[in-house]
Formats: structure tokens, sequence, C-alpha cells
């Protein structure tokens, strides 16, 4: 960020007001410059003293003016960065064009069609997907459709005053290093003011209709590995996004009942009037789920996040006394356990391939071991499992499963992405494949741990600016501690790719530290191998203090 001195931070804000195209952002500004003009600049410097940087996130921050935060200016600025892209770096782009979806999040709609006019106006066919669309329809059209690119509109999970982009590549898995910094600095060679773009009826922009939202549905059915086995009682939010329709879709395809769902929480609402953070892993974001639960008698509950990429998963505590009478959220670790067990049990081949992230439990590679098939340990974000799944498919090596502990699973061919949508359907089968079988989805979990052990997991994240959070890791990377809560330090791996610093402790008790990025925190993460789960915890606060 540069500070800019009050003069040219008032004229740049003022340039800014000119062109601003949403009258609601106009007036906001408006009085933005005038408290300015009155002496007091520091809202105006931190709106206007840098850029909204793109990553391998893309971009995401709140709805407001300026250029650290998400508008019109700074969504076609963006556009034309990516358009500049794809034209020198993608084969017969122009033509192939990009297939563009939003949430429904304020301004996700403008955001979508100003893309496909920037993209437009550089001679880029786009093709918009009708109303809302879950991000793993967007995801797994744009190979379908042949794109070059495919972009949604969403902040996924993030709080209800904000607003993202997100972009992805030809083969539909997320943008990764260096194509991040190759679109970031050709955005920084377009004036966000002066954008050309075409009208919305340009004969270069086309409306799909919902034939791809079907296939997709369709195909999502086909994830089930025993489809002969009849379905269970399923719970079921939406948590205000835009999956509910499809999940419902998807469940009918497969031959399950629709789940009950929280009714309050079922219809689209980027003001998420419910929850105050829209995301599974916080605390409370699925009470309202659990009511719903217990009520209908499910066996398991679901929830996506908002743009429906993310699932979330209850059950019975069937080690509760009083069974039936609690319910408790699963790791998203174990939730990837079983998914890894289910598949590989119900799949063959040695050709088989399970992906996982430096921060998911080590478990995946023990249970790949026991059935003979590759595993593979990448860097933190789906976007590596995509990457790595497209690079060993070249290798003969057949993708089965991949997952990272933040809710993100990915057990279908197509897209590359993560995907909620499939990722239920295939939960929903577990679930009723458990009673079939006459036992619950603990019992598979106990299961599970009788053959490899009882792994634990836990995650602690503090909150901090980025930069601070960035020295942070980086003073632990080069002067490690010799022991944290009075337990020796073994060993201490870095892995600069991820910004992450791995610490062996006695016991074989991993601790791993890295900046989020995509919030301003540092998160920790541990896991231990038939040790207290308290132990585990008091350690990472030890790491943390």
């Amino acid at each position: 960020m540069v500070d800019l001195p009050e003069t040219l931070l008032l004229d740049t804000a003022r340039s800014w007001l000119e062109a601003e195209p949403d009258g609601d952002i106009r007036t906001e500004l408006a009085e933005l410059i005038a408290t300015g003009e009155g002496g007091q600049t520091d809202e105006l410097a931190e709106r206007f003293s840098g850029r909204l940087q793109f990553g391998t996130a893309g971009l995401r921050a709140a709805v407001a003016a300026g250029p650290m935060r998400m508008n019109r200016l700074v969504v076609r600025q963006t556009a034309a960065g990516l358009g500049r892209w794809l034209l020198n770096s993608v084969d017969n782009a122009a033509d192939r064009g990009v297939v563009i979806a939003h949430d429904a999040r304020r301004k996700s709609n403008v955001f979508a069609v100003d893309t496909a006019r920037v993209l437009a106006a550089m001679g880029i066919k786009s093709m918009l997907h009708p109303g809302v669309q879950p991000t793993p329809v967007l995801a797994w059209s744009i190979t379908g459709l042949n794109a070059a690119a495919g972009v949604v509109v969403t902040a996924s999970h993030n709080p209800p005053t904000d607003n993202g982009y997100k972009v992805f590549l030809e083969t539909g898995s997320q943008i990764v290093t260096p194509i991040d910094t190759e679109i970031a600095a050709l955005i920084g060679d377009f004036d966000p003011l002066d954008i050309p773009i075409a009208a919305e009826d340009d004969a270069l922009i086309s409306r799909l209709d919902t034939s791809w939202s079907s296939a997709y549905v369709a195909a999502a059915s086909q994830v089930r590995l025993r489809p002969e086995v009849p379905g269970v009682q399923i719970a079921y939010t939406a948590m205000h996004g835009v999956g509910g329709d499809t999940v419902a879709a998807a469940f009918t395809a497969a031959g399950f009942d629709p789940p009950a769902v929280v009714a309050e929480q079922q219809e689209p609402d980027g003001t998420f009037p419910t929850v105050s953070f829209p995301n599974p892993e916080e605390p409370g974001a699925m009470d309202l789920l659990l009511v719903a639960a217990r009520s209908s008698g499910a066996v398991v509950a679901l929830a996506n996040d908002p743009d429906a990429d993310r699932l979330g998963v209850a059950i019975p505590d069937t080690r509760d006394s009083a069974v039936g009478s609690s319910w408790r959220k699963l790791s998203g670790d174990e939730i990837g356990w079983l998914f890894a067990d289910h598949i590989l049990r119900h799949t063959a081949g040695d050709d088989r391939l399970v992906v996982t992230t430096l921060v998911s439990s080590s478990l995946l590679a023990r249970m790949a071991e026991a059935h003979g098939v590759h595993s593979v340990e990448t860097f933190t974000g789906f976007k590596w499992i995509g990457r790595i799944a497209a690079e060993r498919a070249a290798v003969g090596q057949r993708f089965v499963f991949g997952y990272e502990q933040a809710l993100g699973y990915l057990v279908a061919p197509r897209p590359l992405d993560k995907d909620g949508v499939t990722a239920a359907v295939l939960m929903a089968e577990i679930a009723a494949l458990a009673e079939h079988d006459g036992i619950t989805v603990q019992d598979r979990l106990e299961a599970i741990a009788d053959q490899f052990g009882r792994y634990v997991t836990s995650e602690l994240s503090v909150w901090m600016p980025p930069a601070a959070g960035a020295q942070w890791v980086q003073s632990i990377e080069a002067s490690p501690p010799s022991k944290i809560g009075g337990v020796a330090v073994e060993s201490v791996t870095s892995y600069p790719e991820a910004n992450l610093v791995r610490l062996i402790l006695t016991g074989d008790i991993r601790l791993q530290i890295r900046p989020s990025g995509t919030e301003p925190k540092v998160k920790l993460y541990g896991e231990a191998v038939d040790l207290d789960l308290a132990e585990l915890d008091r350690l990472l606060q030890a790491l943390a203090s």
C-alpha cells in the first residue's frame, strides 16, 4: 500500500466518483470524499492507497468504492487483464470464449455481465449461465463447452459484506502460480476508469439455457458406487446459498428422496439473515440444520457453503449415552476418511490415485497404501489437487478422490475442483450403506480407527493482518523453537510454495503453521495418532503463544 498526499488522495477519489457506474456506490463514495475534505481521510486512504491484489484465489473483498474493494470498476479492470492473458496464452481463446456464472451476493449479477461486456469489447466470446449457479456447475461446464476459461462471481463462505471473483482454467481447475501473477501484472496495465465495454446485447455475448445445469445434475448422480442401496433420511441446508435446487435435483437423479431442508436457509439470499458467517466450519453455522436433522429423524446432516463447492457433515453422536439426543459436526478430515474408505473399497485398479494437501491428515496416504493405490500430498488449496490430477493422468494414473480438510472434496473425475454437490450425493450413499449394513456412520469411523490407529486432528486460527502473519511464520522458520509446550521439536520442514512450516515433535506429533490465503489470520494445524485431543489442542495453543 502506498501513502498518498491528501490532495492527491482526494483528487483520485473524485476521479473514481466520476467513473463509478452504480448510484449506491457513488453515494457512499461522495460521503467519504466529503468526510475527507473535512480532514478525516483514513478511510479514503485505506480504499485508494493501493489496488486489490489478484491471486490464486482471485479477488475477495467487501463491496464498496475504491480500488481496494469489490465494485464494477475493479471487476472491469480484472476482466480486461484476464482477457489480455487469454489472448496471449491460450490457443484460439477468442473463439472458444469464457463461460461465466455468479452467486446471489450483492452485485454478483452485474459483475458477471460486466465481465462479459469487457471480454466482448476485446473480441472474446462470453457465455453467461442463467440465474444463480453453484460454482461446481460453472467449473464442470468449462470443459463441456471447450471454453478457454471460466469465471464465477462469488465470495464463497466469506462474510455477507463481501464478494469475489474466481478464475478457472480450460481444464476446469482453478488458476495456480505463476498464472495468477501473470494475470495480476496485466490487470495493472489497464486504467480501471477507462475500460472499453461492449453493449449487453453484443453478438459475442450469449446466454446459456438450463441444459448445462441439467447435464451436470445427470452426471452428479453417477458418482454413486452402490446404486442398488436404498436411501435414508438426510437433512440439508444450502445456508442461504445457491446449491439448494441443484442438490435436490441431484438427489432425485441419484435415486434418493429429496432431503429434509432448512426452510429458512433454502433460498438464495446474499444478506445471509440467519448466519453471521456462512461457513459450515464456523461455530453455530449449522445450528438450524441440526434442529431439522433431529425433527426429521435424519441419519446424517449435510451443509453446503453458499456457492456449494464445500460440504459440512454432522452425525448423531452414538458415543453419547442418550443416543439421538446429541449430534456432532465431523471434522474435514473425518469426512475425507469416510470418502476415501468408501471409494477405495468400491473401486478397483492399481492405477487409482488419491490426492490431499499438506495440512490435511496423513491418514489418506496410509489408506492408499493399504489398498495398493497411488497417493500424493500437495500444496494447500484445491487448485493444486486439480493440477496433480491432470498431471498424473498423463502418466496413466486415474484420479478417484481428492480432499482438503477445509471441507473441500472431489469424488468425481470432473470438474477438477472441489464439489459440494457430488460430495453430498456420495455422503448420502455412505450413510445409506451404513444403515444397510446395520451400523452407523460413527461405527464406520471406528472401524477405520481400529485398522489404522486413532488419528486426531485439530486447528487453531489467530486473527491478524496478513503482513504480521507472514512475518510470524517466517520468524518460526528462521529460528524454530527447540520445544513446544514442553515437548521436543525433532524436525522442521519449510514449504515455501505453500508459505507453510511443519514441525515434528517427539511422538510423531505434527504441528503446522501458515498464513491464510483468503482471510487476515494465521492457521495452525495439529495431527497425532492415539493422543488425547486436549493435549494436541494444548500444543497448538503453546505454538500460538
